[in-house]
């Protein structure tokens, strides 16, 4: 049975929502989301209201755990990236990603962090983020970005840099990498030089229909500086057999992607000896011959997204009681009160944020994604 736990802080200016997995290895795993509920704060305050309410997780709840990855969700990057990657800098210790995807309760400022205990870390020297234990190592990459001309170039480049950050750690793209998120400035404009720099770059990678491509988020999202059109964040395990990574369909639902020209996988999951971890890709209200459902209609795209993902899960032998996080993206900020209302209503306890953010197709008005994980007992593999 799973030890999933879940927990919730309120104090005067934050509101922390806690997830908590422990498996039969020595390493349990937390998913937090911390909110800022100070909206009348300037920046400075509630970033620093964030960030006490992070550090006395550590000294508390979270007491012995490390931080793999952390998001940051800011409301203007132009204006708040600098104060954050001054203090963060300060005090790196993991994996950083900071996107301009305001926080849809009034916010400025809300964060993401992932942490486990009883690991290793260290910052490589080509810039990956190094999670240590037994014989798997975890690398993480957050915030990756150049200043090529166009969303296409930039994609290509930071796509191939990948490649080469993989290549000298041992790894590949196609047999290493589990996950990958891109964040696109003016998406309705810029998404198409993504699609199409990606799937050039994976054919050269080993990555085509017939053989399988990257659980994956593309969605607007913006960095300080103006000439990113594109940034990057990922994720990749090394020490992986053959067969440990899997990937999730669910045909009744949804249809390849590659029937409508992008190139990644609804989502994967990845078999350890003591735990299935299951990530599952940006999904919106689709059905299995790539329409969109419901133009218009917010509670029923939000549902139909809802049946496609939990569809997702149960392929992987999960539900919705095994996610721990849930980040979802909306395109018009005026439905954050109809779909807050839905998802505290079901999800009342599961970390998660809402964020503004456009998906890559305008008729879709929600795109969600999450990651969970589960109790498994397999001996064909080491634990995690």
């Amino acid at each position: 049975m799973n030890d999933n736990k879940q927990q919730t802080i309120q104090s005067d200016k934050t509101l922390t929502e806690i997830f908590k997995f422990a498996g039969r290895s020595n390493v349990s795993e937390y998913h937090v989301m911390i909110h800022c509920t100070w909206p009348e704060g300037t920046y400075e305050e509630q970033l620093n209201a964030v960030l006490n309410a992070y550090d006395a997780l550590l000294a508390h709840e979270l007491k012995g755990s490390i931080a793999v990855f952390k998001r940051y969700f800011l409301s203007d990057a132009a204006n708040q990236a600098d104060l954050l990657q001054a203090i963060t800098t300060e005090g790196s210790d993991c994996a950083l990603s900071i996107v301009e995807q305001p926080p849809l309760n009034g916010s400025k400022v809300a964060l993401w962090a992932y942490l486990q205990t009883g690991i290793k870390t260290q910052v490589l020297h080509n810039g990956l983020f190094e999670v240590k234990h037994g014989t798997y190592r975890h690398l993480w990459s957050g915030g990756a970005f150049n200043r090529a001309a166009n969303s296409e170039y930039q994609t290509r480049l930071l796509l191939n840099d990948y490649v080469m950050q993989l290549v000298e750690q041992g790894c590949r793209l196609a047999a290493n990498c589990v996950r990958t998120w891109f964040f696109v400035q003016n998406v309705d404009v810029n998404y198409a030089g993504v699609v199409k720099a990606r799937s050039e770059v994976f054919v050269t990678q080993g990555l085509t229909e017939k053989t399988h491509y990257i659980a994956s988020t593309g969605i607007g999202g913006r960095h300080a500086d103006p000439k990113v059109l594109v940034q990057m964040d990922a994720y990749a395990v090394d020490g992986l057999q053959p067969g440990q990574m899997r990937y999730l369909y669910a045909p009744t639902h949804l249809n390849p992607t590659y029937e409508y020209g992008v190139t990644f996988e609804r989502g994967t999951y990845v078999d350890y000896g003591d735990r299935r971890h299951v990530f599952i890709s940006g999904t919106a209200s689709i059905n299995n011959k790539g329409e969109v459902m419901y133009p218009g209609d917010i509670r029923k795209q939000t549902r139909r997204m809802w049946e496609n993902v939990e569809a997702l899960l149960a392929e992987a032998e999960c539900s919705f009681e095994d996610v721990g996080q849930m980040i979802v993206y909306l395109r018009d900020p005026a439905d954050y009160p109809v779909v807050k209302a839905m998802y505290d209503e079901r999800f009342p306890h599961t970390p998660k944020v809402i964020t503004l953010a456009p998906v890559c197709r305008p008729g879709w008005l929600i795109e969600m994604e999450c990651m969970g994980v589960k109790a498994v007992d397999n001996d064909k593999y080491e634990p995690f």
